[in-house]
C-alpha cells in the first residue's frame, strides 16, 4: 500500500469510532430524558437525512479540493453537532448535524482510495477500510455503552473544572463531551493525509447546476449493466445494516432484558462477524468475481428473521457473528465493483455520492418505516421479521435481474467483466 494509506485508515477509524459511540450515547440521552421509543429509533434515519438531501453536492465538493481537507471539515461539523447536543438542542436535530458531517466525509474517504491506489488493490483496500470501520464500530458501541454505564460515567462526572460550570450533569452528556476529543484526534490525522496527483474539479458558481449533473450520474450508474447490480446490492445491504444497529439494541432489550450498556455489546458482536467476513472477502475474492456473492444476501435476510427464535445469549452471540460475517463477505467485493464502475463512468467523488444517496435513502426509508411501526405499536420482533423478509426477497429479485442481464445483454456484461479482470491484473 502507498504512503498515506494507513494515515487515511487511522483517521477513518477514530471518526467512525466516535460516530458509533455517539449513537449509543444519543439513544441513552433520549431514554433518560423521557423521550419516546420512536425517537430513539428515529436516530438512524435522522443521521441519514443529509446524506440524501445533500447527495448532489457532497460528491462535487469532495472532488473540488484535497480529500484530507474535506475530511477535516467534515469532522469539524461533527463536533458542532456534539456541542449542540450538549447545550440544549434536541438529540434528533443534533444527530442530524453529525450526519451532515458524515455525509461530506464519505465521498472523500472512499474517493481517495481510487486516487491513491490502482484497480488491482481496490478489493484489498476495501477489505482494509471496511474491516477497520467494523473494528471501530465494535469498539465504538462498546465504548459508548461503557461510557453511559455507572462506572465510567461516575468517573467522568467527577472531573469538575474549577470555577467553571459546564452544565454536564448526566452520563450521556459526559460521554458526548469525551467523544468530542476523539473527533479532534481524527481531525488531526486528516491534516496528515498526503495530496494526490488527482485533478481537482472546481465547484460551479451556481450550485443548482449540480442537480442535473447528479441526476445524470445517478441515471448513468443505474443504467450500467454491472453498476446497477452492485448499486442495488450495496443499497439494500446498507439499508438493512444501518437499521439493524438499533434493532439489535431493541431486540436485546425485548428478548434478553438487556440495558443499553449490555445491549451495545451484541451490536459489537455483529460487527466482529462483519469484520471477519470483510477480511476473508478481501483475500479470497477478485473484482471480476464480485457478483458470485449475491446469494449470500438471501441467506442474510433469512437469518435476520431467525433472530426471533433466539432467547439465549450463548446462542445469540455466535448467531450474530455468522450474520455479520455473511454481510461482510457480501458487501466488500460488491462495493469494490461499484467503485470501479463509478470511477470509470464519472469520477470517484461523484460516484460515491451517488452510492451514498441510494444507500442512505434506503436507510432513511426503512428507518422511517421502523419508527412509524414502533409508534403504532409494532414490536421489535415484528420489525425484525419485516426486515428479514424484505432483504431476502429483494436480493432474490436482484439476483434474477443480474441473470437476465447475463442472458439478454451477455456481450455487454462479458465485456465489462473482462475490463474489470484486466484492470485488476494490470492496474
Amino acid at each position: 500500500m502507498k504512503r498515506g494509506f494507513f494515515t487515511i485508515m487511522a483517521a477513518q477509524f477514530f471518526s467512525s469510532l466516535a460516530d458509533n459511540a455517539l449513537f449509543v450515547a444519543a439513544v441513552e440521552l433520549i431514554r433518560t430524558s423521557g423521550g419516546a421509543e420512536w425517537q430513539r429509533a428515529a436516530l438512524v434515519p435522522m443521521f441519514a437525512l443529509f446524506y440524501v438531501v445533500l447527495a448532489p453536492f457532497v460528491g462535487a465538493f469532495a472532488d473540488s479540493r484535497p480529500k484530507g481537507q474535506v475530511m477535516f471539515i467534515s469532522n469539524a461539523i461533527k463536533v458542532v453537532g456534539c456541542l449542540m447536543m450538549l447545550f440544549g438542542s434536541h438529540p434528533l436535530l443534533s444527530y442530524a448535524i453529525v450526519g451532515l458531517g458524515a455525509a461530506a466525509y464519505s465521498p472523500a474517504k472512499y474517493g481517495i482510495l481510487t486516487e491513491l491506489l490502482p484497480p488491482s488493490q481496490l478489493v484489498k483496500a476495501n477489505g482494509w477500510i471496511e474491516g477497520l470501520t467494523i473494528a471501530s464500530i465494535i469498539l465504538g458501541v462498546l465504548v459508548g455503552g461503557q461510557l453511559v454505564g455507572a462506572n465510567a460515567s461516575n468517573m467522568l462526572l467527577g472531573l469538575d473544572l474549577p470555577f467553571i460550570d459546564t452544565g454536564i450533569d448526566t452520563p450521556p452528556e459526559a460521554a458526548i463531551a469525551l467523544l468530542i476529543l476523539i473527533y479532534a484526534l481524527a481531525a488531526w490525522f486528516n491534516t496528515r493525509i498526503p495530496h494526490t496527483d488527482a485533478v481537482m474539479r472546481p465547484l460551479p458558481q451556481n450550485l443548482v447546476a449540480l442537480l442535473p449533473d447528479f441526476w445524470h450520474c445517478n441515471t448513468r450508474l443505474w443504467k450500467d449493466r454491472l453498476g446497477q447490480i452492485s448499486l442495488a446490492t450495496t443499497t439494500l445491504f446498507w439499508g438493512v445494516s444501518g437499521n439493524l444497529r438499533y434493532i439489535v439494541l431493541a431486540w436485546s432489550a425485548a428478548a434478553l432484558g438487556y440495558s443499553t450498556t449490555q445491549a451495545s455489546s451484541l451490536v459489537g458482536v455483529v460487527a466482529i462477524g462483519t469484520a471477519v467476513g470483510a477480511v476473508v472477502a478481501s483475500v479470497r475474492m477478485k473484482l471480476h468475481q464480485a457478483t458470485r456473492v449475491m446469494p449470500l444476501g438471501i441467506a442474510m435476510g433469512l437469518l435476520v428473521v431467525a433472530m426471533n427464535f433466539i432467547g439465549n445469549v450463548w446462542v445469540a452471540a455466535p448467531f450474530l457473528i455468522l450474520l455479520g460475517a455473511i454481510g461482510g463477505f457480501l458487501v466488500v467485493p460488491m462495493n469494490a465493483l461499484l467503485q470501479h464502475r463509478g470511477h470509470n463512468l464519472m469520477g470517484a467523488g461523484r460516484s460515491i455520492a451517488v452510492q451514498n444517496f441510494n444507500e442512505q435513502a434506503c436507510i432513511l426509508a426503512l428507518g422511517g418505516f421502523y419508527s412509524l411501526s414502533t409508534g403504532l405499536g409494532l414490536s421489535a420482533f415484528g420489525a425484525i421479521t419485516a426486515f428479514g423478509l424484505l432483504v431476502a426477497s429483494v436480493m432474490w429479485v436482484i439476483q434474477k435481474w443480474h441473470a437476465h442481464n447475463c442472458v439478454v445483454h451477455k456481450e455487454v456484461v462479458d465485456h465489462l467483466m473482462a475490463l474489470a479482470k484486466n484492470d485488476q491484473m494490470h492496474g
